[in-house]
């Protein structure tokens, strides 16, 4: 698991560097978003991995692997508008962004390793389609969540599901970066 641990260490820091290079070009502006917002973004991302996936072939540069950063960050966007609601502007410094940013990835991070444990690196014996098959049906389980206005009889939030979804987007991008 030390492994895991590390390549999902390494991974974060490439989607951090991505979306800390993102906070100096656009700023916080993403702070608008409503989670229901996030939760659309999301649903772009995995739908086009999912097209890509099927067609074989992507018109616009950005692949797989680009599509799979931006749901890391944005289901890290999510968990912070989840903790501060959306604002009318981009309210937040680049570093305070970021603190928050490293608070989230630190919090998947614990839970992957709490589940990798108890379901011994599972993960790494799927194909990685069906990390994208799964990131879907949790947005569908998200935006059913949202139309609850939050209210389940049984089931975790919406804070859970974007967790889950971060992770099972690095786990793609462990396969892609380390067992292409």
């Amino acid at each position: 698991m030390k492994d895991t641990k590390q390549q999902f260490e390494q991974v974060i820091a490439m989607c951090r560097d991505l979306f800390s290079k993102k906070l100096h070009d656009y700023g916080s502006a993403w702070r608008i978003l409503r989670p229901a917002s996030v939760t659309d973004q999301l649903f772009i991302k995995a739908n086009r991995i999912r097209s890509i996936e099927t067609k074989g072939v992507a018109l616009v540069d950005d692949g797989i692997k680009q599509e799979f950063m931006a749901i890391v960050n944005y289901g890290i966007i999510g968990l912070i508008q989840l903790e501060l609601g959306y604002a009318e502007s981009a309210d937040l410094t680049a570093d305070k962004a970021l603190e928050l940013y490293d608070k989230y990835a630190k919090r998947s991070l614990d839970l992957m390793l709490a589940k990798n444990h108890d379901y011994d690196e599972a993960w790494r014996g799927m194909r990685v389609s069906s990390y994208t098959d799964l990131i879907l049906m949790k947005i569908y389980r998200t935006k059913q969540i949202e139309r609850l206005s939050g209210e389940t009889l049984v089931s975790e939030g919406v804070d859970a599901n974007y967790m889950d979804m971060i992770n099972y987007s690095v786990f793609g991008l462990i396969k892609i970066e380390f067992e292409s």
